[in-house]
């Protein structure tokens, strides 16, 4: 193989990240999709070094592995599906929840199996996989950019497979024992300085490649969890399955300020009404456990009669309310989320309810908050009411 780029003194994650991919670009290594860069790059040998993974024992012992969607990882997802396995594979982007389990159609033939592992199958053959699932992951393979044989690893500079890794110890699907395993070519294998890691990065325990498999004993922590502070309302909008998770733990007492609640990260971007209540929801609040907030009642606050006959009352509708979700259970997502109405239409019996607002910040705050969230084990449907009523 030719000799790897050398990294020695790189200063930063980027650095190390166009070197490899220039690097497989200009030896001729980069496969399809190609160019390499800006993603987790498949490379000449890919499928020798997946198939390594059948003489690891921790593959053996597996039950359920989860596989990133990207190519390289092609035949670790073959070979799981062919060893009978449940192979979990993270929903795109993480738009619509957390995995998708790929699940061949009964009697599938090789071919089949070979087309359930690309990106195609995985769009064909999947189920989603909710947070309520109760996913136990005893394996988890990860691409990356660069890794270094004590396990550090670096990725395309997203963040997915950390925050994925992070939500699956906050929902209980790994342990600090499930092992993680990275595929890459022999040149991807290069020292990486340990001061360019973070705490939410996520290290891994064997790294395969066409040639080798490298045992890291990596004792550096994975992360324990999601770091709220890390997390921007802008993400918050991205992934929505974060929203479901944000509000279980808080519930639970800990705590989840986001980076823009910090008063010295604030965006100043952002409108006075959205810094108000941000600032607001900074303030120390003791932990509060979940038997106490399903008590708590979220009063709507009364018309003020001067607002009568000025302007349009905003309203929110809120879709697929399950039958067993009680209104103060809406009520408390409402106020953990700070888009308290002054007015609430409950109709459970029809799966809906009528959020009321004074005002088109809250309002649209309030589709963004609640947009995504799994109360009750639906997802919630929320959208601005059709016909806005004056007031």
């Amino acid at each position: 193989f030719p000799t790897p780029p050398s990294h020695t003194g790189a200063s930063s994650k980027w650095d190390i990240r166009e070197k490899v991919w220039d690097h497989l670009e200009s030896t001729g290594l980069a496969e399809f999709p190609r160019p390499v860069h800006r993603r987790i790059p498949n490379f000449k040998g890919s499928l020798q070094a997946c198939s390594s993974i059948q003489e690891l024992d921790v593959f053996s012992r597996a039950r359920e592995v989860k596989v990133d969607p990207d190519k390289p990882l092609e035949g670790v997802r073959l070979a799981t599906l062919q060893a009978r396995k449940t192979l979990l594979v993270p929903t795109p982007r993480l738009r619509t929840g957390l995995f998708n389990r790929i699940v061949p159609p009964p009697g599938a033939t090789k071919e089949i199996l070979r087309i359930c592992a690309t990106s195609q199958g995985v769009k064909d053959y999947s189920v989603p996989v909710g947070l309520d699932g109760r996913a136990r992951v005893d394996l988890v393979v990860v691409g990356s950019v660069a890794v270094s044989e004590k396990g550090w690893r670096i990725g395309k500079g997203e963040g997915y497979a950390d925050m994925e890794y992070a939500m699956m110890v906050s929902m209980g699907a790994v342990q600090e024992d499930t092992p993680v395993v990275t595929i890459v070519h022999d040149c991807q294998v290069v020292d990486i300085e340990e001061e360019l890691l973070g705490d939410h990065d996520l290290t891994v325990d064997y790294i395969l490649t066409p040639t080798r498999i490298i045992k890291t004993n990596c004792k550096r922590p994975k992360p324990q969890g999601i770091i709220w502070h890390k997390v921007s309302y802008e993400m918050l909008g991205k992934i929505p399955i974060l929203k479901t998770l944000r509000y279980r733990e808080k519930q639970m007492g800990k705590d989840v300020t986001l980076q823009d609640e910090h008063p010295h990260l604030a965006n100043t971007t952002r409108t006075a009404a959205l810094n108000k209540e941000i600032a607001e929801n900074t303030q120390p609040q003791a932990a509060t456990g979940s038997a106490q907030m399903g008590q708590q009642h979220v009063e709507s606050d009364p018309l003020n009669p001067r607002l009568e006959g000025s302007g349009t009352i905003i309203t929110v509708y809120v879709g697929n309310i399950p039958p067993s979700l009680r209104v103060s259970e809406l009520k408390c997502a409402l106020r953990e989320f700070h888009v308290t109405p002054f007015r609430l239409n409950w109709q459970g019996a029809q799966h809906r309810a009528f959020l009321d607002y004074k005002d088109q910040v809250t309002a649209e705050r309030a589709v963004s908050s609640l947009k995504g969230l799994s109360l009750g084990g639906n997802t919630l449907r929320v959208e601005l009411a059709k016909s806005q009523r004056n007031k």
